[in-house]
């Protein structure tokens, strides 16, 4: 795959240039400095058969994310860019972004300090801004795709998306529905302008589907072990993620602390998740530098047990 870092490098310097005397960032080192313990960087991780090499935490963008907004947004830019720049500090590369979040145009400003090359970028289509699919003419949906990942590309300032997900299914008739958006998705990664694509589910029949679907390479899915904001019971959905990765699918847990429901038992929840060997990597919404160390603090006291493969 060729990219164009040394073309993003001068255009985030000249960015730089001409943002610095208007906008200041707070110093990372002091950031640092004020957590407390050492934090271990999260390991190194392949994203199944994708070959996306990144941290095991992705930094989440979306809470409480709604009609392009989300409490990372609401932060603004100066405490956005911080937290990025933090994160990666702390060897966190993988990043949760939507369309939804409206937290693209924040995260090019923290390229502007971080080297696009060094970062996943992961985001989400949400196809229903085009209305009701059965309403939709496909010619319509498959424009409307294109023009919003050439979109996505020009707010991030790159001409590569790690992963895009379509984002939320919550009907197992996803694939016929969503058909048009696919296959747009798929022609993008024989672009090599997309690594690869999934969906995000929010329904237990969706993410079954989902496990089965060829299409899929990376399936986004909510598991923590209070089934807390999840999409059925616990034991149901560690079947279905199973199934997902005997199948060859990248499996990104969320929701792990139950969208912060289950705050007061970070670690049952990070030991749960790391004893189950069901996913490949996770994604936690952490709002400030000291909520992203804790999670890395207790990742690296309960190591990952051996994926699952039965």
């Amino acid at each position: 795959m060729k990219h164009t870092a040394k073309k993003g490098s001068s255009r985030r310097a000249f960015l730089a240039g001409c943002a610095g005397a208007a906008v200041s960032f707070p110093s990372v080192c002091t950031l640092a400095s004020n957590t407390g313990s050492v934090v271990s960087p999260p390991p190194q991780v392949i994203l199944g058969r994708t070959g996306i090499r990144t941290s095991y935490v992705a930094q989440g963008t979306g809470m409480r994310g709604y009609n392009r907004t989300s409490n990372h947004t609401r932060m603004g830019f100066e405490k956005f860019v911080a937290l990025i720049r933090h994160d990666f500090d702390r060897g966190v590369t993988f990043f949760d972004m939507a369309d939804l979040y409206g937290t693209h145009i924040y995260f090019r400003e923290a390229l502007r300090f971080i080297p696009r090359e060094k970062v996943t970028i992961l985001t989400k289509l949400w196809w229903r801004y085009d209305g009701p699919p059965a309403q939709t003419p496909p010619a319509f949906q498959k424009k409307s795709a294109r023009i919003a990942l050439q979109r996505f590309r020009h707010e991030l300032t790159t001409d590569y998306l790690d992963i895009v997900l379509l984002h939320c299914m919550t009907t197992p008739d996803w694939p016929q529905e969503l058909a048009a958006y696919m296959e747009v998705l798929s022609e993008e990664k024989d672009r090599k302008r997309i690594r690869a694509v999934g969906v995000s589910c929010h329904d237990i029949e969706a993410l079954r589907v989902a496990a089965e679907n060829p299409w899929v390479d990376v399936l986004l899915a909510r598991i923590n072990p209070r089934g807390a904001k999840m999409d059925g019971p616990v034991d149901e959905v560690r079947r279905i993620l199973l199934r997902a990765r005997r199948n060859g699918k990248t499996v990104i847990g969320m929701k792990i602390y139950g969208e912060g429901t289950l705050a007061s038992r970070k670690e049952e929840c990070i030991r749960f998740i790391q004893s189950s060997g069901l996913v490949d990597a996770i994604t936690v919404g952490a709002e400030t530098p000291e909520q992203m160390d804790e999670t890395l603090r207790l990742v690296a006291r309960y190591p990952a047990a051996k994926r699952a493969s039965k």
